[in-house]
């Protein structure tokens, strides 16, 4: 019942209810402390959502508010910069549940007002995000602001920048130069350039277009200094090339090694031996699958890449200067050749330039008295299609699926190769084929399993595209064997082309069920991320809740009242011209029922309150575009996903310099080799794939923990990668220096304004970053003081000028414009807190919520794109049904596989769970696996971790890994 009173709060706050009236109504209880606080929120009651930038929420509570929900823990850090919610009551581990309890328990119980008050601060943040932060490159930005024909900005639907250009195939069809609605084959499956997701807007999310941006417009590219604050903020110490960015990668990010022979650069010992050791910085509670399902994500979602590679033109990645801090400031100085050889860095190193696809200055219009731009100082395209449409596997151009092997004995199926002849019953599924000359290829990309998206491949990548294909497969088997066993029977198949005809099972063409398997899969891969990897990326209870809801919905088991809301949300909130209604409202109620499935039920009754009944008729109609398109939402700015989005899903230290590879067949306790992730890049992974099998990497990788994301923790490899193809004096590239001079070029804001974009509190100095929770005396909090003084050092400290005002994102604690002494006396020596890259400040954010394998402000990102995927995207909303997926195609996404739900044993942190999809797909395509994932709950937890009872963190061994040397 906990998520049905939990929806119930939200109504009486979009309905303006009294908070005091919905507790009074179920007593508070605990103490008379708690009475005090808990009154005094209710009195206060719930604060608007912001009308402006600079009056947004801050994730900061009033000291009532924190106390009612975490006591006195959470007023002890009320001041510092980061989010109130992680210290509430329940939203850690055990230790951070209300004295004398074991479980969350009734809502409005210690426990519970923790979690709920967790929950109803993530939701202010989204709304808060939905609301001020899009921004679209492409043409439709200044409609956003001025509203079209009576329509406010934040409820468009359509946008003339989205029409499909003369000369795309489905130009005339979608109606050419009058009005483009997507129809017929066109709206069938997922199309290979990722147009017609949108029927409205049929361009939209497709192949070329432009990257949007979360940040206002004038704040990006600050180094350009194109207005008033950007020059105050940083005050000409900003080039593309300064700070350094090599001098960045070796000072704060390197990993320091207690022995560097045994580790030797990432490149470990002669014969993969297992005496080998690269240190790093471990995460307990992720493992090393998790590392490369997040580049497995990325290949899907979006690139910069032009097939492979950036422009022609090279540039310099550092290692040429370091900055000095005198009495006045920092003076940008060369290096000596000692200072070079001691660092460890390359100052021949060059890299290919990134595409810029606009640079000009851009346009700009007048609204409410303001001037605004129309567009980024400069742009970029998104080079795959931004949908969540597994494009990486499947194509996302005619090229790309030239490189897709199908099946030529039943071209519904991937073609698997078999592979020697290992043991186990998986083996027998067998594995992608290789590239072979005449396939559209890069050089580098030779000997590699062939595949739409090819570049950066490595193991884990090898890895999950071979266990997808595999699971294509075993869908596509599934349908055959359904059609076999009920040729004649209704598929629940539909061609909008004709859609008044039945399509039976035995009908469906292999080319069909090639695309039908793709809508599955691409579904079991978003449901895979939302339900599984987040939730384990995000370890606790108040995300675990907030990202099943995303797909099942807070009233997951309470099916009358989740119809009942969705009703409201598709019919009213989502038909609204009303900003709040169309964005806020949507957002906040859309939690209820979820996001997926959204709008893919129709009744003739369409009054704002339609409640559910089973005896209604759903009158969905594929003849019907508002129906087939009426569950999508991309609050008046046309989705694709932001260069911020880009930047925080820069994770390379997830990955260690050494995989510990251990066989399923043998003791899976002992590691036997020490196989450096250098060499299994490109071909040698196929190679390495071939050699060893999906299911022993699948146990090695499975049973490994990542590497923190943290300063000091990028794996020593990736400072040292040969890439051939650059043709320079070294052939070389550190790819941490590399990813900061991205951002760089891309334009992503420096840290502290990225975080006052996001509307999150700045910092004020590098003193910030140290975690204020930790003892004074504790080596934890000394090891964050030594690289505090490191950012120092790197970054520098100048005179400040309180004349100078440096933003118009936020305003400080007294209401008054933030100036570049930020609370300091004018005149002092100040921090350049503005200046630190983007990476580089999360990497330092110590003080996280509990179990955040990422940053606050990462997380902030997440918390809007995250949504938006999933709103924008018909094929998880109203184009979920059986005309698209098949009746067959549904039920395998719900219930994870064609056998019916099953659940775990035993509960997983108070909850009685369902067997995971990840876990289903790996039982049925690597079933040599069965007695190793026994206990697994979350595939991407380490798999002989013992989770404890609540969210434990500790790196504990189940009962049958005491033995396993890494938990020594």
């Amino acid at each position: 019942m906990r998520t049905l009173a939990g929806l119930i709060g939200l109504i009486c706050l979009f309905t303006v209810l009294s908070i005091a009236g919905c507790v009074t109504s179920h007593g508070i209880g605990d103490a008379a402390k708690d009475s005090i606080s808990c009154t005094q929120m209710a009195a206060d009651g719930f604060r608007p959502i912001a009308s402006d930038r600079t009056e947004r929420f801050l994730g900061k509570v009033q000291e009532a508010t924190a106390e009612c929900r975490g006591g006195e823990h959470a007023l002890i850090f009320r001041k510092t910069p980061y989010t109130d919610w992680s210290n509430y009551w329940a939203t850690g581990d055990g230790s951070t549940l209300s004295p004398g309890t074991t479980a969350v328990g009734p809502h409005l119980s210690r426990n519970g007002r923790g979690i709920d008050g967790a929950l109803l601060d993530l939701e202010y943040q989204r709304m808060e995000l939905v609301k001020l932060n899009l921004f679209d490159n492409s043409g439709t930005f200044a409609d956003y602001v001025r509203g079209l024909d009576g329509v406010d900005g934040q409820a468009i639907k359509r946008w003339p920048a989205m029409r499909l250009p003369p000369g795309h195939p489905y130009y005339a069809q979608a109606g050419g130069a009058g009005e483009q609605i997507c129809n017929g084959e066109q709206i069938r499956f997922r199309n290979l350039d990722g147009s017609c997701n949108d029927l409205f807007n049929p361009v939209m999310g497709s192949t070329g277009q432009p990257f949007a941006r979360n940040v206002q417009f004038d704040a990006t590219f600050p180094d350009l200094g194109k207005n008033d604050t950007a020059r105050n903020r940083h005050n000409d110490r900003l080039t593309l090339m300064t700070p350094d960015p090599q001098l960045i990668s070796r000072k704060l990010l390197t990993r320091e090694q207690s022995d560097p022979a045994k580790c030797n650069e990432g490149f470990g010992l002669p014969g993969y031996s297992a005496e080998a050791n690269c240190d790093y910085k471990k995460a307990p509670f992720f493992n090393v699958l998790a590392a490369y399902w997040i580049q497995f994500m990325t290949h899907d979602w979006f690139s910069h890449l032009e097939e492979g590679h950036n422009d022609a033109a090279m540039i310099p990645v550092g290692c040429s200067t370091k900055r000095v801090t005198d009495r006045n400031g920092v003076t940008d100085v060369p290096l000596t050749p000692d200072e070079i050889a001691k660092l460890g860095c390359r100052p021949d190193d060059r890299i290919d330039k990134g595409y810029i696809a606009q640079d000009s200055d851009p346009a700009t219009f007048q609204a409410g008295g303001k001037e605004y731009l129309s567009r980024a100082y400069k742009t970029t395209s998104n080079k795959v299609t931004a949908w969540w449409d597994a494009s990486q596997l499947y194509g996302y151009d005619a090229v790309s699926r030239q490189r897709v092997k199908r099946d030529p004995a039943d071209r519904a199926r991937f073609l698997l190769r078999p592979v020697g002849s290992r043991a186990g019953d998986g083996e027998k599924l067998g594995y992608l084929p290789v590239f072979q000359p005449g396939d559209p290829i890069n050089p580098q990309w030779s000997g590699q399993e062939a595949a739409a998206f090819p570049d950066n491949w490595s193991i884990g990548i090898s890895f999950y595209h071979n266990l997808f294909t595999r699971e294509h497969n075993a869908f596509v088997d599934g349908f055959r064997r359904q059609a076999a066993n009920t040729p004649d029977a209704d598929s629940g198949l539909r061609s909008p082309a004709q859609p008044d005809r039945i399509i039976r099972y035995r009908d469906v063409t292999a080319d069909e069920l090639f695309e039908i398997g793709r809508l599955v899969v691409s579904a079991e891969i978003a449901k895979i991320h939302t339900t599984e990897w987040t939730p384990q990326l995000l370890y606790d209870e108040p995300l675990y809740l907030a990202m099943n809801s995303n797909w099942h919905g807070l009233l997951q088991g309470h099916d009358i009242v989740a119809a009942a809301l969705e009703k409201i949300v598709v019919n009213n909130f989502g038909k609204s011209t009303e900003a709040k209604k169309a964005t806020q409202w949507y957002s906040a109620f859309a939690s209820g029922p979820g996001i997926f499935g959204l709008g893919s039920i129709v009744y003739s009754d369409d009054a704002v309150f339609a409640l559910y009944d089973p005896a209604k008729t759903d009158i969905w109609d594929l003849k019907n575009p508002q129906h087939v398109n009426g569950g999508v939402n991309h609050f008046g700015s046309p989705f694709n996903f932001p260069e911020e989005f880009v930047s925080v899903y820069r994770l390379h230290a997830l990955v260690p310099d050494l995989i510990e590879y251990r066989e399923w067949d043998k003791d899976p306790n002992v590691i036997r080799n020490k196989i450096p992730v250098i060499e299994t890049f490109r071909g040698k992974a196929t190679a390495a794939m071939d050699e060893r099998g999906l299911a022993n990497w699948a146990l090695s990788m499975g049973r490994q923990r990542l590497g923190l994301l943290t300063l000091q923790n990028t794996p020593q490899f990736m400072q040292n990668i040969t890439l051939p193809r650059l043709q320079t004096a070294t052939q070389k590239i550190d790819i941490a220096a590399l990813d900061i001079l991205r951002d760089r070029e891309r334009g992503v804001p420096r840290f502290n304004e990225f975080r006052r974009q996001y509307g999150l509190k700045q910092l004020t100095s590098y003193e910030d970053f140290v975690d204020q929770r930790l003892p004074a005396n504790s080596p934890e909090r000394k090891e964050q003081e030594r690289l505090v003084g490191l950012l120092r050092e790197v970054y520098g400290q100048h005179r400040c000028d309180a004349a100078k005002i440096i933003t118009t994102s936020q305003l400080d604690d007294d209401k008054a414009p933030i100036n570049d002494c930020l609370g300091n006396r004018n005149g002092s020596m100040v921090d350049n807190i503005e200046d630190v890259d983007t990476i580089v400040g999360w990497l330092s954010e110590f003080t996280r919520p509990q179990g955040f394998a990422i940053s606050e402000t990462q997380f902030q990102v997440f918390i809007l794109n995250a949504s938006r995927r999933l709103f924008s995207d018909r094929f998880f909303t109203s184009s979920f049904r059986p005309e698209f997926y098949s009746k067959f195609g549904v039920s395998w996404v719900n219930q994870n596989g064609p056998d019916g739900k099953v659940m775990e044993r035993r509960p997983s942190n108070g909850h009685v769970v369902e067997m995971s999809p990840l876990k289903r797909i790996l039982l049925r395509t690597t079933p040599e696996l069965a007695t190793e994932l026994d206990d697994v709950v979350n595939v991407f937890d380490p798999w002989a971790r013992d989770r404890g009872s609540y969210y434990s963190l500790q790196w504990k061994p189940q009962a049958d890994a005491v033995t396993d040397e890494a938990f020594k």
